[in-house]
């Protein structure tokens, strides 16, 4: 059973909100926002309230955890601060691993400000939208954002007729995000699940888009903590179903999607093999998957690197 965390203030704080949310209404809408989350989102940008965590905001968004972090790279989601923007990713955009990014054009946006943004260079973010003059920005325009660390060929082949060049058939390669020296205790780590068979490996697929591992496993299946932590996000998440996030020790955190129903909650504090989640069957494999996600700082790690 999970151990649920002395209450702190911080917790407190949140309660107290939240009552006091459903008490007043806080000019609420039917979809569980509020006209000051609203009239932000509207303008692509929200503001951290009391409370916050990365997590809740992406609920509210509707966006999935993963694309709201990568939207905001400068980001610390254990340090977030009472009135700090974060942006907030529309339907539109998309943010594959290692680029190159659809970003929608906000007001006052140039190409400058974009690529200090992304940590690229404007030059690069020119050169990937060659019919799009950089004075002549619009907002709400699509364009393309190629990363530092690559994604430039990918955004050419975009546009091609699919053949991607005249050298090698083979398909573009995802750049893996360089998750730094792992820390001496992302080791040996048990599996999460007692009963499982690898049906996807971490890399990229062929077309050179970054996935996470998925195991396969029998009914009624329980995917185990790997190692202790505390629950930050234990909710559903659009295409993923219910999603339980575990945040470690030195800035580990591992992820455990496509789960039928949470058996934790946001803020608990777990410990290794604690059970988070019931593993959900696929009508599209036929099969009871669970997609398993390992990052440091933020970033991918092949689970075989600290798995036992």
């Amino acid at each position: 059973m999970a151990q649920r965390p002395v209450a702190g203030q911080g917790r407190r704080t949140l309660a107290l909100l939240l009552i006091a949310l459903l008490l007043a209404g806080c000019a609420s809408r039917p979809d569980g926002t509020t006209t000051r989350d609203t009239a932000s989102a509207a303008s692509g940008w929200v503001t951290v309230q009391r409370g916050d965590t990365l997590g809740e905001i992406a609920r509210r968004g509707e966006v999935p955890l993963e694309r709201l972090q990568r939207f905001n790279p400068g980001v610390d989601a254990r340090r977030l601060a009472v009135g700090q923007r974060l942006l907030m990713p529309t339907q539109q955009e998309r943010a594959p691993s290692g680029g190159p990014y659809r970003y929608q054009v906000r007001p006052g946006d140039t190409y400058s400000s974009i690529a200090r943004r992304f940590d690229t260079r404007a030059s690069r973010i020119q050169a990937a939208n060659p019919g799009i003059e950089p004075t002549a920005l619009r907002v709400g325009q699509v364009i393309q954002v190629p990363l530092s660390g690559g994604g430039a060929t990918a955004s050419r082949g975009t546009s091609g007729s699919g053949s991607g060049g005249s050298s090698g058939g083979s398909p573009p390669r995802a750049s893996l995000p360089d998750p730094g020296d792992l820390p001496a205790s992302a080791r040996n780590w048990p599996w999460p699940l007692a009963d499982y068979r690898i049906v996807r490996r971490f890399g990229s697929d062929g077309r050179g888009t970054l996935q996470p591992m998925l195991l396969a496993t029998s009914r009624g299946a329980q995917a185990r903590a790997v190692a202790d932590g505390d629950v930050r996000f234990a909710d559903s998440m659009r295409q993923l179903g219910q999603v339980v996030i575990v945040h470690h020790a030195d800035n580990l955190q591992s992820v455990y999607a496509l789960c039928e129903r949470t058996l934790v909650a946001d803020g608990d504090r777990v410990s290794r093999g604690t059970p988070l989640c019931e593993v959900g069957y696929s009508n599209t494999t036929e099969r009871h998957d669970l997609l398993f996600d390992l990052r440091h700082g933020g970033k991918p790690i092949d689970p075989r690197r600290v798995l036992r």
